[in-house]
């Protein structure tokens, strides 16, 4: 049976708050860590939407490698790839820590598609700026989000998860700054 996809909004800008997305885990696991089970299921869910986040955001990276052309092509191409593989750790930081912390991490592209607050990415770009400007969106907007997931996490006093947060919103800064690099003169 052939599936019709929705596409996305086209906006720059990530248009839900991180707390309009929250969702809640039918399951924990028993574990021996000491937080306790509602911080815990509290903080699955959020990193949960981190997780549908950096899947968009790493497809995102893989469509602006497959598809830019121009006289950067080699640059951007290589870049975007180098971005793709950083971004791929991230997503398994944070599905890792939804397991440590008893959760099941939500990964498919189902999910991602449903929970993923990051602009939609424009298909028919090819020009490098185009790219550029497409992925430093995206970029800019999951560090946002992550940031934002720093917070909740500090405030649930889960110190582990705000620093893998922070690991990733320092990740993706350096990345936005080598792609704003290419527009800047």
């Amino acid at each position: 049976m052939a599936r019709t996809l929705t596409p996305r909004r086209e906006s720059p800008a990530v248009s839900r708050s991180a707390s309009e997305t929250r969702y809640t885990t039918s399951r924990l696991y028993p574990t021996r860590n000491d937080l306790p089970e509602a911080t815990r299921r509290e903080a699955v869910a959020l990193l949960n939407q981190r997780v549908a986040d950096s899947i968009d955001l790493q497809t995102q990276c893989k469509q602006a490698h497959w598809n830019v052309k121009g006289p950067s092509f080699i640059a951007l191409h290589k870049l975007f790839d180098e971005i793709n593989e950083a971004v791929e750790d991230y997503v398994d930081l944070l599905a890792e820590r939804v397991v440590q912390l008893g959760g099941v991490a939500e990964g498919t592209i189902g999910v991602v598609r449903e929970r993923s607050t990051l602009p939609g990415y424009p298909l028919a770009l090819t020009t490098g700026p185009e790219h550029v400007a497409a992925l430093a969106d995206a970029l800019a907007a999951f560090g946002r989000t992550a940031r934002v997931g720093i917070e909740e996490m500090n405030a649930l006093e889960d110190a582990d998860s705000a620093d893998i947060l922070t690991e990733v919103s320092r990740g993706v800064d350096q990345w936005l700054w080598f792609v704003e690099a290419h527009a800047q003169a």
